[in-house]
């Protein structure tokens, strides 16, 4: 770590350092964590558990985010949405970024696999991969489909909070990554119906660029759907009780309200983005409600 503080040159702001690791994103990542942690015990997560997996989990997603800045800094400097980040700004070079990027990944290897258990160690460092590398190196250039297959990587914080408290995998944890899984392509296709220019400015083949918007808005309504109908599963399995049936009901239907309107009202330039933001306070709630249905007795 000494050499990454004597790499940051004079003027360099931690900040700088902080926005390759997209904080928002890395704490919608834990919470979600959190959640699995949470839901994979009736009682307390053990407090040294809790603290290390969650620090080990942020810091790998942390790690990924870094990573995918490292290696989308070209096309980051073309996009409007993107080109004031640290590296095309120049505020952090390559070098930097790389040991920043490397720092916090071995770092989350070795929190996880020496403080947690080596199933979650391994579990995150796959994922890590599967964003970094799978998604933004290969899925993001080749192919329109690429958030729905890399989004497997980002679905997997659930997962990987459940384990580190069980060290299994358990088929009510992979039903919170399933959640996930259906959420990606509507939260994200939104972003790229607004971004199109951008996408197709830097190249890359994002749904709306390849197919058009009429094409894309379809997508997303059907996919809203698809995770209406998946968002329901952990009360007809069992996971959850009525408290959360109510949640899940009630939030799917104003997505899929946000989706038909997108649908229907083509015309409207800032519905996209509107749909992108809630479909993100929709998550966050979604999550938060099963941990209030987990905790409150099922006889309420």
């Amino acid at each position: 770590m000494s050499e990454l503080a004597d790499s940051i040159p004079q003027g360099a702001l931690w900040r700088d350092y902080l926005a390759l690791c997209k904080i928002k994103v890395v704490a919608l990542i834990v919470f979600t964590a959190v959640v699995g942690m949470l839901l994979a015990t009736p009682g307390l997560v053990p407090l040294d558990v809790f603290v290390l997996g969650n620090v080990g989990i942020g810091l790998g997603a942390a790690s990924g985010a870094a990573f995918n800045h490292i290696i989308d800094q070209r096309i980051d400097a073309v996009m409007a949405r993107t080109r004031a980040r640290p590296l095309p700004r120049g505020r952090v070079n390559q070098r930097q970024a790389i040991i920043f990027a490397s720092s916090m990944s071995i770092a989350s290897v070795v929190v996880l696999a020496l403080g947690v258990n080596a199933l979650t160690a391994v579990l995150t460092f796959a994922s890590m991969i599967g964003y970094s590398v799978v998604y933004t190196m290969y899925l993001k250039r080749a192919t329109p489909q690429n958030i729905v297959i890399g989004g497997a990587a980002g679905a997997m914080p659930p997962v990987l909070g459940w384990t580190a408290v069980t060290g299994t995998i358990d088929g009510h944890a992979l039903l919170l990554f399933l959640i996930i899984f259906a959420w990606t392509p509507p939260h994200f296709w939104a972003l790229a119906i607004h971004r199109r220019d951008d996408y197709a400015k830097a190249d890359i083949p994002m749904l709306p660029v390849t197919h058009g918007l009429a094409f894309t808005r379809l997508h997303i309504l059907l996919y809203t759907m698809i995770l209406f109908v998946v968002s329901i599963l952990p009360f007809v399995t069992g996971m959850s009780g009525p408290i959360y049936l109510g949640g899940a009901f009630f939030l799917g239907v104003a997505f899929m309200g946000h989706s038909l309107r997108l649908f229907f009202e083509d015309q409207s330039v800032g519905l996209p983005m509107r749909t992108f933001t809630f479909s993100i306070w929709y998550l966050a709630a979604l999550f938060a409600i099963l941990l209030l249905d987990h905790y409150l007795p099922r006889s309420i």
